[in-house]
């Protein structure tokens, strides 16, 4: 009996996946809970494995293709069987409508070993052989479970490409990653709909690199969220999101940190901070940045925060003008704390100073409020101990 199998919402709001390998060619068998396909989505690389155990009768797309949730993924069926489409599908799949006692359909982040004749690369590691000329079917692939990498494919080609005798007006189009449309969709929305005011200020750093080093240096946005997280209760517009005309101030502090990652900036949210020690707070932003980085965050990890912080020195940035995450009010922008000259008890010195850039929801937060907010933000940091 032939059962299909439609793409899956494997994270909240998921709208679309690209199909990135299958693990199994039309006409093999596959076992129930076998790896199927992988796919890769605005958050993640995912294994799906198939719902049901048999003959792989249809593949509902190829590598690179974009498919979105719902549509019909694959067929599987009895050895031999003939499958044909029906004229007036379902929309629901039968994959997601499993009975109550079943295993749900989620996605396995663990890499598993496929045949030779896969080749198995992410689609922006296709874009970039077809970019260099380079014949990815005869790349042996190095990463995790023989995947080829960015690496791999430069290495085959020989070096970075060198452009030579390049037309005038001449173009590249560079189709965005699952990743880098959601990011773009995010940022235009924020900037669409929130009248964004940012506030500067700069705080001496140094009791909190000294506090730093006396804790084994944890990682910086740890310290950052024990001296954010109070200035939330004093001030909880900054802890809050709009909905229609109300400000719904959130009772719980959730703060987000930004991740730099190889397919574009993500935030990773750090539940319940106020009841978590700076070793607690530390292991959280390890983990979740590796997690995040290696595409195995999940999605609730990666969403809901009610407050943002951005370590913008972390890349060497000082000033900057952070966009407010959509469904906040604010997000904080920690610079780079460079040696600069000082003025301190009337003396001109040198220290280091945090620039401290802070955006936040007009709506929501009026510029006096905003100030009395980076000024008691600036005497916390100035104060720990």
């Amino acid at each position: 009996m032939a059962n299909e199998f439609h793409l899956p919402d494997i994270g909240e709001g998921l709208v679309e996946a690209t199909i990135i390998s299958w693990y199994v060619d039309v006409g093999d068998q596959i076992g129930m809970d076998e790896p199927l396909v992988e796919v890769e989505t605005d958050k993640a690389v995912t294994d799906l494995p198939s719902p049901f155990a048999g003959t792989l009768l249809f593949q509902g797309g190829e590598p690179g293709d974009v498919v979105p949730v719902e549509t019909l993924l694959a067929v599987v069926g009895d050895a031999g069987e003939q499958w044909t489409p029906s004229e007036t599908p379902t929309p629901a799949a039968v994959g997601v409508q499993l009975e109550p006692t079943a295993a749900p359909i989620v996605g396995s982040l663990a890499e598993a070993t496929t045949s030779t004749s896969r080749i198995r690369a992410l689609p922006k590691t296709r874009r970039l052989a077809t970019q260099l000329g380079v014949d990815i079917s005869l790349i042996s692939g190095t990463g995790p479970g023989g995947r080829i990498s960015e690496d791999d494919v430069r290495s085959a080609q020989g070096g970075p490409p060198v452009v030579t005798g390049v037309a005038s007006g001449a173009e590249r189009r560079v189709p965005m990653s699952p990743v880098r449309k959601k990011i773009a969709d995010h940022l235009s929305r924020s900037w669409r709909e929130i009248p964004h005011v940012t506030t500067y200020g700069e705080a001496d750093a140094a009791p909190l690199l000294a506090a730093r080093v006396a804790a084994g240096k944890p990682p910086l946005e740890a310290l950052l969220m024990t001296v954010i997280a109070p200035l939330l209760i004093e001030f909880p517009t900054f802890n809050a999101t709009i909905d229609g005309d109300v400000v719904v101030e959130k009772l719980h502090y959730d703060i987000g940190f930004a991740v730099s990652t190889p397919d574009g900036l993500m935030v990773a949210v750090v539940k319940d901070v106020l009841n978590k020690s700076v070793d607690d707070l530390s292991a959280d932003v390890v983990r979740l940045a590796a997690a995040a980085k290696d595409r195995k965050a999940s999605a609730s990890e990666l969403r809901g925060q009610t407050f943002t912080v951005s370590n913008i020195g972390a890349v060497g940035g000082r000033f900057g003008t952070p966009i407010v995450p959509y469904g906040t009010t604010a997000i904080l922008g920690v610079g780079r704390a460079d040696e600069v000259p000082v003025v301190r008890n009337g003396e001109l010195a040198v220290g280091r100073e945090f620039p401290l850039s802070l955006s936040y929801d007009h709506r929501a937060i009026d510029g006096s409020t905003g100030r009395a907010f980076m000024g008691a933000l600036v005497t916390a940091l100035e104060s720990v101990v």
